[in-house]
């Protein structure tokens, strides 16, 4: 399922070299026309299909973290995760306000996912998924200026953020349209709610350098004060949590027909009532 190679007919030894080039050159799938192994399928107007639904996304994590090949291509690795750049930026708050890119950003603990509730509305065929990750940890490198809980920070270097017990409340909307003879799912917006029992961090060069008893004594404030500053971070938090599950979700359901996770799923026609069915956006 993961590729195909084209059909070659060599004409003379010209053709043939030609047809050999092609034959070598393998297309990439643009999404599936058989459900996969690793895929049950649950049907959403039948008694159980929250306990189904929610068994299905975790099988679908569990081959997330053994790898699907056109995901691992287009996305890189589930655990650890690599990040494109952060800027975050936060001014006039009471707890903080503070510029900072965050750059090389590695994100692990996604491995250990644990879906505790899958729901999808008959509505509009939105989801609300409850997600556990027994622990989160960011790494990065960092270039930071502003204050947090009154302290002034100034510094550059490598940092990293420790979320321990986190609950993540997943909410995604979804657009439905038609493809290939498929219903899919088109992620438009992703919303997230967090709850953690204990965040831990660490800054190195804080001040730039100037004392590192400053710098030792600033991060053990910041972890013994930590849900402050969790407040402090937490837009940073949010942001980079919403996108890694937006960009995830939107590749995988370009993939995944959501007849697939869905047996009954209606069309966009019969879910909208346009008129006529939506195509691909």
């Amino acid at each position: 399922m993961g590729s195909r190679h084209q059909n070659c007919v060599p004409l003379g030894i010209c053709g043939a070299l030609i047809a050999l080039g092609l034959c070598l050159k393998v297309a990439a799938v643009e999404y599936y026309t058989e459900k996969p192994s690793f895929l049950p399928s649950c049907r959403i107007y039948e008694p159980g299909f929250t306990k189904c639904s929610t068994n299905t996304v975790q099988k679908l994590i569990d081959q997330l973290v053994v790898g699907i090949p056109e995901i691992a291509q287009s996305f890189g690795s589930f655990d650890p995760m690599h990040v494109k750049d952060i800027a975050f930026k936060q001014d006039n708050n009471e707890v903080a306000t503070i510029r900072a890119n965050l750059t090389d950003v590695v994100i692990k603990g996604f491995a250990q996912t644990k879906i505790k509730e899958s729901r999808v509305s008959k509505k509009d065929f939105s989801w609300q998924t409850k997600i556990y990750l027994p622990k989160m940890r960011l790494d990065a490198k960092y270039q930071m200026a502003g204050r947090i809980l009154l302290i002034p920070l100034s510094g550059s270097g490598n940092m990293f953020i420790e979320i321990e017990n986190l609950d993540i409340l997943l909410l995604t909307k979804t657009q439905l349209y038609e493809k290939g003879g498929f219903t899919f799912d088109n992620v438009t917006s992703v919303r997230v709610q967090l709850n953690m029992t204990r965040v831990r961090t660490h800054l190195d060069n804080l001040f730039n350098g100037r004392s590192k008893e400053v710098e030792r004594s600033t991060n053990q404030f910041f972890n013994d004060n930590w849900r402050d500053f969790y407040e402090a971070l937490k837009p940073l938090i949010y942001q980079t949590v919403e996108s890694l599950l937006f960009n995830l979700m939107s590749k995988v359901f370009n993939l995944i027909p959501a007849n697939f996770f869905v047996e009954d799923i209606p069309t966009s026609k019969k879910l909208y009532g346009t008129g006529k069915s939506i195509t691909d956006p």
